[in-house]
């Protein structure tokens, strides 16, 4: 849509805003002008625990608070397949952290992993490393979440149920001929 807009209009209308949860810092080309110095300069924000850094805690005033420019200045995010990577015990750190960020009445858009997934069934038992968690080959990890934990997870946050469902999808492998159940 916007490639068919005015670009000129278009360019003063969206502000970008890009947050990692990586363990490894992000390019320059991510961060607005304001912020690019902070992630820059300072190893930023750590919410995945491959590389566990003792010194970056998740109440830790480097926080998204301290990016001024971005707090309480973003109209949406969007978590698509993200928040699942995310260890289940730093999941209401990072909720809060996408919270801080919202403009009031902004929006937080999530797609991600239910129970059940095709994903979820074909996982080994020796990949769970926890309830509903399970690591992949590449060491990155997996939840699958309910509409339950979903709801207490944000509600627990300060955010404000608008539609929450399942997404299900039945995909079929043109090769093989196999059908997949994603949830």
């Amino acid at each position: 849509m916007i490639e068919v807009s005015n670009m000129d209009s278009a360019a003063h209308c969206f502000h970008l805003f890009h947050c990692d949860f990586s363990t490894n810092g992000f390019s320059k080309w991510l961060a607005c002008d304001s912020c690019q110095g902070n992630f820059l300069q300072k190893q930023h924000y750590q919410f995945s625990d491959a590389e566990e850094n003792k010194d970056t805690s998740l109440n830790n005033s480097s926080s998204l608070e301290e990016r001024k420019c971005c707090t309480g200045g973003v109209d949406f995010i969007t978590l698509i397949f993200t928040l699942s990577a995310v260890p289940l015990h730093r999941m209401p750190s990072a909720i809060r952290e996408c919270f801080s960020v919202l403009k009031p009445g902004g929006l937080l858009l999530l797609r991600d992993y239910g129970l059940y997934d095709m994903t979820l069934l074909r996982f080994e038992p020796d990949k769970r490393v926890g309830f509903r968690e399970y690591m992949r080959s590449d060491g990155t990890r997996s939840y699958f979440f309910c509409a339950d934990t979903i709801r207490d997870l944000f509600t627990g946050s300060g955010f404000n149920e608008l539609e929450l469902e399942y997404c299900c999808v039945k995909s079929t492998n043109r090769r093989t001929g196999k059908s997949m159940h994603r949830v």
